[in-house]
């Protein structure tokens, strides 16, 4: 007999252990680094702009590479490919951890980057194939609940490596995880590929050069200065290749991002959220991270554990969003947890002074925690259900490969206005700079908050149906019925 779709699906239980380990892994050194950073600005004399980039390498090739490492999954099998992406991850936290200087630090930070960017897609993909679609919203709470982990982790596992034994065993850490990892996923997960029959190289190309372009004139204007030819050209050819890069793909015959994605609009909106909300909260965070070191002593363990409340908020909320995107739709969730965060940094901004009490900080800390924690599983169930099933990995590497390219744009133009109107001279000027960066990055998860009312509600009902958003006639049912 031909084996049926549930009974052909992978050990769910298997796979989502083995999915959320790499993603936790993977999303600990988005912010693991952050507190350990003004020990490496000591250890090996980097200033603000290389700062910068030992935080943008990873993001970077994170961003630019997530809908290859996607593409790379659907093309040669989501399993292989993951388990490359895992491998790559730990053989460049190696050359991480040994990096004697501040350029091979960020070259192994860029390698890191491209293996995240394999395995991220690739675990939303490979868990979306092996739970069924009924449970699938209570899956990706969970999956970001893991996440969400990661991140809260992140700035408390790196303050207590850097104070207990040195900054490079923030990247050790992650070696022997990942040689466990390798054999478990060729041993448990399911082999499967996506629609596509060949690599779009061209669209490879111009979207990577593209961000790179744009993002080292963001991050070297203020220093060149933001009329100098270097800066002008390099932005110039960002948007003109991306812009190549977006006609590429209009007539390709396998791209790499298919353009009808954007047709919908809830897989419009629910990206343009996503971006807004890694701006706002990544550049936040790369500047906050460093307040409690830089401009009251602290060590970066106190420093990392002063942050918790925020970070640690997604853990704990994220997989009750989880389960009421199935409920009640994405779109409620997603604008509240975006205004969330948009009151909490302009908070922030307000009230923040050299000798500020922790306990001024606190609640704003909570806030923007828990409305991360709304945003992510609905975000994901939101984007999953917009397409085909045949066509998650594609969308699940577009969604992150956007917000991921939100964080970079984030610290790059929020540590910009920090450089413009402060420095690391004083604990004042430290101040200074941060409350003049943190209302951009209010101002944008405002902008996302209104981004995220355009989300298509979910149908009464719960049927996919044309009138809820006619780009989405063709497009298989969601999980959530907000097809």
């Amino acid at each position: 007999m031909t084996p049926s779709p549930e009974s052909a699906r992978p050990r769910a239980g298997w796979t989502f252990a083995i999915v959320s380990v790499a993603l936790f892994m993977v999303t600990l050194d988005n912010l693991v680094v952050t507190t350990a950073l003004p020990t490496i600005r000591t250890d090996l004399g980097a200033s603000i702009k290389s700062l910068e980039w030992t935080v943008n390498a990873y993001t970077l090739a994170y961003a630019v590479l997530l809908l290859t490492g996607a593409a790379l999954g659907d093309r040669f099998g989501r399993r292989r490919m993951f388990s490359l992406g895992v491998l790559l991850f730990t053989v460049s936290s190696a050359a991480a951890a040994l990096a004697p200087t501040t350029g091979a630090l960020v070259a192994a930070r860029a390698a890191q980057g491209l293996g995240a960017a394999i395995v991220t897609p690739l675990t939303l993909t490979l868990l979306s194939g092996a739970v069924p679609a009924a449970k699938r919203g209570l899956a990706l709470g969970a999956w970001s609940g893991i996440s969400g982990l990661g991140v809260a982790l992140g700035p408390v596992v790196g303050g207590a490596v850097v104070d207990g034994i040195s900054w490079h065993w923030i990247f050790w850490l992650n070696v022997p995880t990942g040689l466990v990892l390798v054999p478990l996923a060729a041993r448990y997960l399911g082999e499967s590929h996506g629609p596509a029959s060949r690599l779009d190289l061209p669209g490879i190309g111009l979207a990577g050069t593209g961000l790179l372009g744009i993002v080292y004139g963001i991050v070297r204007g203020e220093a060149l200065g933001w009329t100098s030819t270097t800066i002008v050209a390099s932005i110039g050819a960002g948007v003109v290749l991306l812009a190549a890069f977006v006609a590429w793909e209009g007539r390709a015959k396998a791209p790499m991002l298919p353009l009808r994605f954007f047709r919908s609009r809830a897989f419009s909106a629910t990206n343009g959220t996503s971006l807004a909300m890694f701006f706002g909260v990544f550049g936040s965070i790369f500047l906050l991270s460093q307040f409690f070191q830089t401009t009251q002593g602290l060590s970066p363990l106190q420093s990392g554990l002063r942050v918790l409340p925020w970070t640690i908020m997604p853990m704990v909320v994220a997989p009750v969003a989880g389960l009421l995107s199935d409920r009640i739709g994405a779109r409620p969730l997603m604008a509240g947890g975006l205004a969330l965060q948009a009151i909490a940094i302009g908070w922030l901004a307000a009230v923040t002074t050299p000798t500020v009490a922790y306990s001024a900080l606190l609640v704003p800390f909570v806030l923007a925690g828990t409305g991360m924690a709304l945003v992510f599983a609905p975000a994901a169930n939101a984007v999953l259900g917009a397409v085909r099933p045949e066509e998650a990995g594609q969308a699940s590497g577009a969604t992150n490969a956007i917000r991921e390219l939100g964080g970079v744009l984030g610290v790059a133009v929020l540590a910009s206005v920090f450089t413009h109107d402060g420095g690391y001279t004083s604990p004042q000027a430290y101040v200074d700079g941060m409350t003049a960066a943190l209302p951009i990055g209010a101002a944008v998860l405002a902008l996302g908050a209104l981004l995220a009312l355009l989300i298509p509600g979910r149908p009464r009902t719960g049927a996919a149906t044309a009138e809820a958003d006619p780009a989405m006639v063709a497009v298989a049912p969601s999980p959530t019925g907000a097809a």
